[in-house]
């Protein structure tokens, strides 16, 4: 097995790992959350799968972009959340049954709403697009469901034993991520320079704070529900990012880069947001049995 293999399957592995120890701290109520409430399923796929879509239009008809950062917004902007996300947004304070049923419900429904948006920008740029329903569902159930209805069950089946293992499990995760991601960003590095220039980073970086911005005006009422949404709106899922740019444009050889590129300079821009949320609420403390609110 050749050493770029490896890394991938370790990327795998330590994904599957992250979100099984997660699923771990998390029930089935908490997986279901946001089916219950479908207005506020509504504002979250209004945010991440109509607005965003649409700014990333507009970005890629505004700015005089190479195509490979063209293919990266757009299939960023219509991928599903990302599996390492949900965790940033509880330790910035975020409401778990929130962020994890919107993890289930965006996964679920982006079986469908990845395929029907290829459609919507296939009659935009004129040009075929394409991402079936089997591919998406493949992975989003591979990296996201699986391993998060595994945890959720390990959890209900033994409970004392999932509180133990679940930081253990997911620090360890973690640590693998970490050997994976540095040789890819370093054998990647060159790549990254390639996209310097013609406002790319101008633009990835208004993708971010843009979705970080309208996830947290259509989060709701609660500061916490709309600490998660922005960060859900302004994150999306690489794997599936990269796949459609695969699908598609397989001759753009710089889309990938590009895709990495836009997953870092969004989590970099990410962290000051976090930060201020995190002390936004400690501020509030409020009394048992009472969730605190703050103004839209």
């Amino acid at each position: 097995m050749s050493s770029t293999a490896i890394v991938i399957l370790t990327l795998k592995i330590s994904i599957v790992l992250f979100v099984f120890s997660f699923g771990m701290k998390a029930t089935l109520a908490d997986a279901t959350f946001l089916f219950r409430r479908p207005d506020k399923l509504l504002s979250a796929l209004v945010s991440m799968y109509m607005v965003m879509p649409l700014f990333a239009v507009v970005i890629a008809q505004a700015f005089d972009l190479s195509p490979s950062v063209k293919i990266a917004l757009v299939a960023f902007s219509v991928s599903p959340i990302p599996p390492l996300v949900p965790n940033k947004a509880l330790m910035g304070g975020g409401r778990q049954s929130y962020a994890v049923g919107l993890l289930v419900a965006g996964s679920v429904l982006s079986i469908i709403l990845v395929p029907l948006a290829m459609e919507i920008f296939q009659v935009v740029f004129g040009m075929p697009l394409q991402m079936t329903p089997r591919s998406v569902a493949a992975l989003v159930l591979m990296s996201v469901l699986g391993p998060l209805a595994a945890g959720i069950a390990f959890r209900a089946a033994a409970p004392a034993l999932a509180e133990r293992v679940a930081g253990p499990l997911g620090t360890l995760s973690m640590v693998l991520l970490v050997l994976c991601c540095v040789p890819v960003l370093i054998s990647e590095w060159r790549q990254f320079g390639l996209l310097i220039g013609n406002g790319t980073f101008v633009a990835f970086a208004a993708f971010a704070i843009v979705g970080l911005f309208i996830g947290h005006m259509l989060g709701g009422p609660r500061f916490e529900d709309r600490e998660v949404l922005a960060l859900y709106t302004s994150a999306r899922h690489p794997a599936v990012a990269i796949a459609i740019a695969q699908a598609n444009f397989p001759q753009v050889r710089l889309a990938l880069a590009a895709i990495l590129l836009l997953l870092v300079i969004s989590a970099i821009i990410s962290v000051p947001y976090v930060l201020w949320a995190r002390r936004r609420l400690s501020g509030h403390h409020p009394t048992p049995g009472h969730h605190a609110t703050f103004g839209r």
